[in-house]
This record gives C-alpha cells, sequence and structure tokens, in this order.
C-alpha cells in the first residue's frame, strides 16, 4: 500500500517506476495524471494461496480540472513466502484489462499442473488443444468505454513482427465499443521448462455497424520465462503461432 505521508507527485512516480508495464497506459492518461492533485488508494481484491500471492489495489486522483480518474494495480509474487523484491507490479487504467490480467496469474498461467517431461502424450494433447476448434461463443455484450484507444494499446504491446499493420490500425479507429473473451488457456512444458499460453479475443463494433476481432497470443516461452504478447489478425494465426512457440528447442 502508499505511504501515508507520501506527496501525490511522489505515489504516482513511484507506481510508474515499479510497474512493467507502465509503458501500456494511454498518452491521455499520463497527461492527466500530472495534473494530480490528491489521491486515494484502497484494497480492491486479493488472492493468498501457497502458490500465488495477488492483490489488485485501486488508485483514484482528483485532477485540477475537478474530474477523477483512477489506475488499478496488480501486485503479484509466487506465494506467501515469496521475498518483497520479488513481487513484480502492473498497471491499468481500465478495471477490466486488470481483471484479465489477476484471472490470468490466478486460472490458466499458474494454478494449472503442468505436465511431467516424460509425459509426450500429454504434450501431444496440448498441441491438439492449441489447433482445436473453440465451442461455441456465448453472445457478445459490447462496451463503450473507449475502444478505439483500448485496440491502439492491444496493438502497441504486440511483440511479433508480422502483427497487423496499418490497414487495421486505420480500420479500428472507428471502435466505439468492444468485447474481450478468453478463448484458450494452457501451462505446459516448453523447451525444458513451464510456459503459459493464453489466448484472447478483442471484439470490436465500428461505427458502420461491422465487427471486426484482434487476436492476442500472451506466453511465457521466452529465453528469460517473462511474459509477451503477439497480436494477430485472426484466430488461425494465432492458434499456429502458439503452436509454433510450443516447438522452441
Amino acid at each position: 500500500m502508499s505511504d501515508p505521508y507520501e506527496t501525490t507527485e511522489q505515489h504516482l512516480e513511484r507506481l510508474l517506476r515499479c510497474a512493467l508495464n507502465s509503458f501500456d497506459l494511454s498518452d491521455t492518461t499520463v497527461d492527466r495524471l500530472g495534473t494530480a492533485l490528491a489521491h486515494s488508494s484502497s484494497l480492491h481484491s486479493s488472492h493468498h494461496s501457497s502458490a500465488l500471492h495477488r492483490e489488485t489495489y485501486r488508485h483514484t486522483y482528483l485532477l485540477s480540472d475537478g474530474t477523477a480518474l483512477t489506475l488499478w494495480e496488480l501486485v503479484h509474487g509466487g506465494g506467501r513466502d515469496d521475498a518483497e523484491a520479488a513481487r513484480r507490479h502492473e498497471l491499468y487504467d481500465e478495471e477490466s484489462d486488470a481483471q484479465i490480467a489477476a484471472a490470468r496469474l490466478a486460472g490458466s498461467l499458474w494454478d494449472t499442473a503442468a505436465p511431467g517431461d516424460d509425459s509426450l502424450r500429454e504434450d501431444l494433447e496440448a498441441l491438439t488443444l492449441l489447433m482445436s476448434v473453440p465451442p461455441v461463443p456465448t453472445p457478445r455484450m459490447y462496451a463503450q468505454d473507449n475502444s478505439a484507444d483500448h485496440a491502439r494499446r492491444v496493438l502497441r504491446r504486440a511483440e511479433n513482427a508480422d502483427r497487423p499493420g496499418a490497414a487495421t490500425t486505420g480500420l479500428l479507429r472507428a471502435a466505439f465499443a468492444h468485447h474481450i473473451t478468453q478463448i484458450f488457456g494452457r501451462q505446459y512444458h516448453v523447451d525444458g521448462r513451464d510456459a503459459g499460453f493464453t489466448l484472447y479475443e478483442h471484439a470490436f463494433l465500428l461505427l458502420d455497424g461491422s465487427e471486426t476481432s484482434l487476436w492476442e497470443v500472451e506466453h511465457t516461452a521466452t529465453p528469460d520465462g517473462r511474459h509477451m504478447c503477439e497480436v494477430y489478425d485472426d484466430e488461425q494465426s494465432a492458434r499456429r503461432a502458439m503452436e509454433n512457440r510450443t516447438r522452441i528447442c
């Protein structure tokens, strides 16, 4: 939690310095935070187990124009005995993004048992699941919540060279509502260590009434085990990318 004696400026500086993903905050949000006059912090939710220690904090700021702005801070580590220095901090300006990140930690990436080194059959089953047809989705409930900016931030955090290009970026400037669905989640061995994979569909409703989607792959099949995001124009490409990642050697 915050130091009760720190100023709002010091509080913001600490939050932005500690967050691994502070670059994901929109430029508009960062500019508005620069006018913060006062702040209030509270614990929003928490999860504590032998495998995971996670807390979500709500930080609300009073701005110079009289409006309020909220940041959602996700703090997590390996469990109750994990050192404070090993805990990771993430920041989001949308509660829905913080909820997705929290679900990722408590669910598919961390709580699912990974197969042993000798379980080739389970690895093959995992590969089959990656390419399998998902169940029929529930009806989308589109939310009008700065959707064009949400699309911009999804594309900005994509690290794959074949991410959607200028045509998709231009199209999504007309997005006025969006809906996020977790399509797939699994953790298993890649190159001799645990790696988690999650697939999200970011569906957008455009001004002309049409729909389009971005497919985001989040995984830890990286040399240092960090989280990496890849974004694709279609589900088949996203699933093929996950399959290719499982073959790293």
